[in-house]
């Protein structure tokens, strides 16, 4: 699937406006991609707490684990699911509130120049064919529509917040993930 950009919101992606971003500060260019992992609860797959939690309405009664992360409010720009599907929650021209306390190549406050795409997994597991054929596509269209990102501006939390976050983790096909997107880069070229 291609994907196009409009007015800061991914045109393929089911939309779900989370509360949680802010205003990016004022001349701040978007120049960053930043990976993510997560599962809620951890491990588990599909249930739609991702999206409940990046919208403030995932109840700490449901399970142990939600009523530890309950009074958090973080989102990031996209969450693509097992199956490939897109979600969004904040407008790319916004600061969602992904990586947190973070720095990349002697840059603080990363949520400030990046975009965060999260991906349904965990930073041990293995993601899917699926899910690597998205994330190839949809970062080929966020390099059309912003021309300050590339290929080799695209890092895994665990390198903007070391020793506090691991994801996407070991089970994260970086290799894989390039080729696919450089595929897609080529094609986007040819048209």
């Amino acid at each position: 699937m291609d994907f196009s950009i409009a007015n800061g919101w991914l045109e393929q992606a089911r939309q779900c406006e989370s509360p949680n971003f802010g205003e990016r500060p004022p001349g701040s260019e978007i120049d960053l991609l930043v990976l993510h992992s997560i599962s809620l609860p951890p491990g588990q797959y599909g249930g739609g707490e991702v999206e409940r939690f990046f919208c403030n309405t995932l109840d700490p009664a449901e399970h142990a684990y939600f009523a530890t992360i309950a009074e958090l409010k973080v989102s990031a720009h996209l969450f693509i699911d097992r199956q490939g599907e897109v979600v969004q929650f904040v407008d790319f021209d916004k600061r969602a509130w992904h990586a947190g306390r973070s720095s990349y190549q002697g840059r603080k406050e990363c949520n400030d120049f990046s975009i965060g795409i999260e991906l349904e997994g965990t930073d041990t597991d293995t993601f899917e064919p699926a899910q690597y054929e998205t994330l190839a596509a949809v970062c080929a269209a966020l390099m059309r529509s912003y021309p300050a990102l590339s290929a080799d501006r695209i890092a895994g939390h665990s390198e903007v917040a070391p020793g506090r976050k691991f994801d996407p983790g070991v089970g994260f096909d970086w290799d894989k993930f390039r080729q696919l997107m450089s595929a897609r880069l080529v094609m986007s070229e040819r048209l």
